[in-house]
C-alpha cells in the first residue's frame, strides 16, 4: 500500500512513473510516439483506449510493480492485437463489450515471451493487485459481482494457464462450479485459439454474451434490484468498467479540461479572428506610473529576500543542463595525451622528460535561449507574486550562465469581448466569428536586455488590474515566432499558467472548447517544427492535456529552491516528441 502524499509530491511521483512506464512501452513496442498524458496513453496527440479495465493502477493505492505490470499489458496490447480487426468484431453492449475487452487482453497477455519471466510476472502481479481490489470492494458480496469476478479469474487462468488467485480461490469455488458446464467449450477455445486473433474472438464473444445472459436472469429473479450492477455503481470506482470516471477526490494536482471544439473541426480545423484592430503589444512596463513600478520592483526585491533563494547555486543547476560543450583550444605540456610535436626535441634535450603531450580542451557554452510566457489571465492574480519570485529569479540566473531571457505575458485589453464583440454586433452577430476580444501581449523582459536593465520593469508583473482574460494560443504562438527570430541555438519556451484558455465572448459565439482546442493545435504544430521546445508550468495545475512536456507546482505557500529545482529538472528530462 502507498501512503497518500500531498499534492505536489503525489504528481511528482505520478510524473515520474508516467515517464518510465512510457519508455518501457516505447521500447517493447518499437514506437516513438507513445507517451502518458493525464494518465492516459498518447500515440502522437491521439489518446488510445484503455484497452482493459485492470491496466489503470492508482498511485495512492497501487505499487511501482502494478504500473510496470500495466504497461507491459499495453505494449502487448500495440503488438499482438490488429485494432482493426478488434473494433470489427466487439459487441456494442456494454457488459459483453467489458467482458470482450478483458479476455482480449489476457490473450495478448498470454503471448508475453516465456524468456521475459520479468513480465510476466508483472502482468500477473498487476492482474491479482486488480482482482484483490475487485474483491475487497464488496461487489462479490453480490451474486452478479460474485459472477464477474469469477469469470475473470477463470478467463485468464485457462488462457494464461497461470493459477487464479490464490487468496480467493476457495470463494470462487462454488460459482465456479454452476459455470464451468455452460461456459466449457468457449473456454477451451480461448486456450487453444490464442495466437489467432479472430478465431480467439468468436469463442470471447460467445463467453462475453452468456455470462451478460446470466446477469440478465438475476435482475428477472432480484425483483428489488439489490444485486443490480450498473456502470454507475459507487462500488465500482476502483476501475472495472472501460469507461471509469474516479468520482472520489484524486491526490494531486487538477488536470486542465481539453476538448474537441465543433466550429473548429466543422470550418476544417482553420482558426479565425474576427478581429485584429484592437489588439496591442506592448512593454509592460508603460502600462505603470514610474512611482509605482518603482514600488513594485521594491516589494518583488523583498520576498525574494525573504524566500532566501540562491542565484548563483541555481545558475550552477541551470548551467548544468542547458550548457554544452564546445572546443576551447589546446592545453600542453601534460604526460598524457595527444603527442605535441612542438615538444619533441626534448626527446633528444631531455630523454627523462614526460611533458610531451597536449589535450584539447572544452568549455561549457549555454548557447540557449529561453522565454518565459506568463498567463495574465484574471485567475492568475491570486498567484502572481510567487510566480514574479520564479520567473525573476530565473531570468536573473539564466542572465548569469549567458542564456538569453524573454519575460512575456498575454491577457486582453477588456472583459468579455470588448470593442472586438461590439464590431461584431454591429456586423450583425455571424455565426462562428472566431476569436473576439482584444488581445494584449505584454514585454516585461525582451531578448536585448539584459536582466539588471530590466530588472525595474519586471516589477510590472505585479499590476493586477491588467489581469484579464487569456487566448493562449495565439500568445504561444507569438511567443515561438520571437524566439526563432532571436536565437539560432536551443530555443525553450516556458509557459506558465493556472488554467485553460478563457474569453467569455470567444466562447459564447463559438463553442466551450474553440479557444483550448486551437492551443492544443498550436501547441502540437510547433513541437512537430522542431524550432521551439515547449513547456509547461502548471500553476496548481496539470497542464499535461496541453503540453507534453510540463510540471506542476504547488506556489501556494513560497518559492523554495526545491520548486525551482523541478523546473531544472524538467529541462534535464527533454523534450519529449
Amino acid at each position: 500500500m502507498v501512503k497518500q502524499q500531498p499534492a505536489a509530491s503525489a504528481t511528482r511521483y505520478q510524473q515520474r512513473i508516467d515517464d518510465l512506464c512510457a519508455a518501457s512501452i516505447r521500447a517493447l513496442t518499437d514506437e516513438a510516439g507513445l507517451h502518458f498524458r493525464g494518465r492516459r496513453l498518447y500515440r502522437d496527440e491521439k489518446s488510445l483506449p484503455p484497452f482493459a479495465p485492470h491496466l489503470s493502477p492508482k498511485p495512492e493505492i497501487d505499487d511501482l510493480q502494478s504500473f510496470r505490470g500495466a504497461a507491459d499489458g499495453m505494449a502487448m496490447r500495440l503488438l499482438y492485437a490488429d485494432p482493426t480487426l478488434h473494433k470489427r468484431l466487439h459487441p456494442d453492449e456494454p457488459m459483453p463489450r467489458m467482458l470482450f475487452e478483458m479476455m482480449e487482453q489476457f490473450r495478448v497477455e498470454a503471448l508475453a515471451p516465456a524468456d521475459m519471466t520479468g513480465m510476466v510476472h508483472n502482468l500477473r502481479h498487476r492482474f491479482e493487485a486488480w482482482a484483490m481490489d475487485f474483491y475487497n470492494s464488496g461487489l462479490t458480496e453480490t451474486s452478479k459481482g460474485m459472477l464477474l469476478y469469477t469469470v475473470a479469474q477463470i478467463t485468464r487462468s485457462r488462457v494464461t494457464a497461470q493459477p487464479v488467485t490464490e487468496a480467493t480461490e476457495d470463494a470462487i469455488e462454488a460459482t465456479r462450479m454452476s459455470i464451468v458446464r455452460s461456459l466449457g467449450h468457449g473456454l477451451a477455445g480461448l486456450r487453444r485459439h490464442r495466437f489467432d486473433q479472430e478465431i480467439y474472438a468468436e469463442h470471447a464473444l460467445s463467453i462475453a454474451h452468456l455470462v451478460a445472459g446470466m446477469l440478465a436472469a438475476y435482475d428477472q429473479e432480484d425483483i428489488t434490484g439489490e444485486n443490480d450492477i450498473t456502470p454507475d455503481d459507487q462500488a465500482l470506482n476502483f476501475n472495472l468498467w472501460m469507461d471509469f470516471e474516479g468520482e472520489g477526490e484524486e491526490v494531486g494536482f487538477t488536470t486542465a479540461s481539453s476538448g474537441d471544439s465543433r466550429s473548429l473541426t466543422e470550418s476544417g480545423g482553420m482558426y479565425r479572428v474576427f478581429t485584429v484592430e484592437f489588439d496591442t503589444e506592448m512593454e509592460a512596463a508603460t502600462l505603470v506610473r514610474p512611482a509605482m513600478l518603482q514600488e513594485y520592483r521594491e516589494r518583488l526585491d523583498q520576498r525574494i529576500e525573504k524566500q532566501g533563494l540562491s542565484v548563483a547555486r541555481l545558475a550552477r543547476e541551470l548551467n548544468a543542463v542547458l550548457a554544452r560543450p564546445e572546443r576551447g583550444g589546446w592545453q600542453g605540456g601534460l604526460e598524457e595525451g595527444y603527442i605535441d610535436g612542438r615538444q619533441l626535441t626534448q626527446l633528444i634535450t631531455s630523454p627523462s622528460e614526460r611533458r610531451l603531450f597536449r589535450q584539447e580542451q572544452y568549455a561549457p557554452v549555454a548557447d540557449s535561449a529561453v522565454s518565459f510566457l506568463i498567463d495574465c489571465s484574471g485567475s492568475m492574480r491570486e498567484h502572481i507574486e510567487s510566480v514574479a519570485v520564479l520567473v525573476d529569479v530565473m531570468a536573473r540566473a539564466l542572465d548569469q550562465i549567458g542564456v538569453t531571457t524573454e519575460v512575456l505575458g498575454f491577457s486582453t485589453n477588456a472583459w468579455n469581448g470588448g470593442r472586438a464583440q461590439k464590431a461584431w454586433v454591429r456586423a450583425g452577430r455571424p455565426s462562428h466569428p472566431g476569436r473576439l476580444n482584444e488581445t494584449a501581449h505584454l514585454i516585461f523582459k525582451n531578448s536585448d536586455t539584459s536582466w539588471r536593465c530590466a530588472r525595474p520593469a519586471m516589477g510590472a508583473l505585479l499590476k493586477s488590474d491588467m489581469f484579464r482574460e487569456g487566448v493562449d494560443g495565439e500568445a504561444v504562438k507569438w511567443a515561438a515566432q520571437r524566439l526563432v527570430q532571436c536565437h539560432d541555438g536551443r530555443r525553450l519556451l516556458l509557459v506558465v499558467s493556472d488554467g485553460s484558455p478563457t474569453d467569455g465572448a470567444t466562447t459564447l459565439a463559438n463553442d466551450a472548447h474553440y479557444l483550448d482546442h486551437h492551443l492544443s493545435h498550436v501547441v502540437a504544430d510547433l513541437q512537430a517544427k522542431g524550432e521551439v521546445e515547449i513547456y509547461g508550468v502548471g500553476v496548481g495545475l496539470d497542464l499535461s492535456p496541453y503540453y507534453r512536456n510540463n510540471q506542476a507546482l504547488d506556489l501556494s505557500h513560497s518559492v523554495t529552491h526545491a520548486v525551482l529545482l523541478e523546473i531544472v529538472a524538467m529541462l534535464a528530462a527533454g523534450p519529449r516528441r
